[in-house]
C-alpha cells in the first residue's frame, strides 16, 4: 500500500510516518512539504494524508486541485482545526483527523481506507476481464472460450482452424476469415493459412514469422503490407 503525508512541518511528517510503518510496516511512505509538491508529484499514493494549515496553497485548495485531477486518491485530512470539517465534505474525504489523535484511531482509519483500495483494484481487475475480447469455439463436444490476447498464431489445417496459445493448442471446425474478422488489428492475416499475434512475433522475413511458439508461413504478396502494419504496432505500443 502506497501512503503520503503532506505537512509543513518536518517533526510531524516523521512522527505520522513512524506510527504507519508501526501499523504498516511493508508501506511505501512518501513524505511533502508542501500541497505544491503534492500536485507536482506524477505518481500519487493511494492514501494520501494532508495537513490544512499550511503556508502557501492550503490542504483545502491542495485537495480542490487533486480531486478534479485524481477521482480515486483517497483523502484524510490530519489538522488541528476542527473549522474545516463540512468543507472536506466538499472534496470527498475519507476522514478528517483532528490532532492530537491516538494511535488506534490512525490504525482503524487506515484500516477502512486500505480496504476501499482494496475493494477499487478488485473492481478495477473485473472490468478489465470484462474487457478482454473472447471467443467461444466447440471443440471435442465442449464449448470452450479463448480470450484473443492469449492466440499466438492460429493456422488452417485438415479443414480445422488450429488456434495456438502458450498453454494448448485448440482445434475447432470453423473460417480462418472469420476468425480473423473477431481478432482485430492486433493480427496479421500472413497467408491463406496463417493468422498471427503481433504481440508475439519474434523475428520475420520475406517467407516465414517467426514467433515465441511455432511459426507462420508468409505470402509474398502480403509482406509488404505486413511490414507497414507491424511496425505501426510497434510504433503504438512504445507510446503507451
Amino acid at each position: 500500500m502506497r501512503i503520503g503525508i503532506c505537512d509543513d512541518e518536518k517533526g510531524v511528517r516523521d512522527g505520522v510516518a513512524g506510527k504507519i510503518r508501526e501499523i504498516y510496516p511493508e508501506a511505501r511512505i512518501k513524505l511533502y512539504r508542501s500541497g505544491a509538491e503534492v500536485l507536482l508529484d506524477g505518481n500519487l499514493p493511494d492514501i494520501l494524508l494532508l495537513d490544512i494549515g499550511m503556508p502557501g496553497k492550503n490542504g483545502m485548495d491542495t485537495a480542490r486541485e487533486l480531486r478534479r485531477r485524481h477521482k480515486d486518491i483517497i483523502l484524510i485530512f490530519v489538522t488541528a482545526f476542527r473549522d474545516y470539517v463540512f468543507q472536506s465534505f466538499d472534496v470527498g474525504a475519507f476522514h478528517y483527523l483532528v490532532k492530537p489523535f491516538d494511535d488506534c484511531k490512525l490504525a482503524e482509519v487506515l484500516q477502512r481506507a486500505e480496504e476501499q483500495v482494496e475493494e477499487r483494484v478488485k473492481l478495477e481487475e473485473a472490468g478489465n476481464r470484462r474487457k478482454t475480447p473472447s471467443l467461444m469455439v466447440t471443440t471435442g463436444g465442449r464449448h470452450v472460450v479463448v480470450n484473443l490476447e492469449d492466440i499466438i498464431y492460429a493456422e488452417v489445417f485438415d479443414r480445422k482452424v488450429v488456434i495456438h496459445t502458450m498453454d494448448s493448442d485448440i482445434e475447432y471446425y470453423g473460417r480462418m476469415k472469420e476468425l480473423e474478422k473477431q481478432a482485430g488489428d492486433e493480427f496479421f492475416r500472413t497467408h491463406r493459412g496463417y493468422l498471427v499475434n503481433f504481440r508475439f512475433i519474434r523475428k520475420y522475413d520475406s517467407n516465414t514469422v517467426y514467433l515465441k511458439k511455432g511459426q507462420a508461413l508468409m505470402a509474398k504478396q502480403n509482406y509488404r503490407e505486413f511490414v507497414g502494419r507491424y511496425l505501426r504496432f510497434i510504433q503504438k505500443k512504445g507510446k503507451e
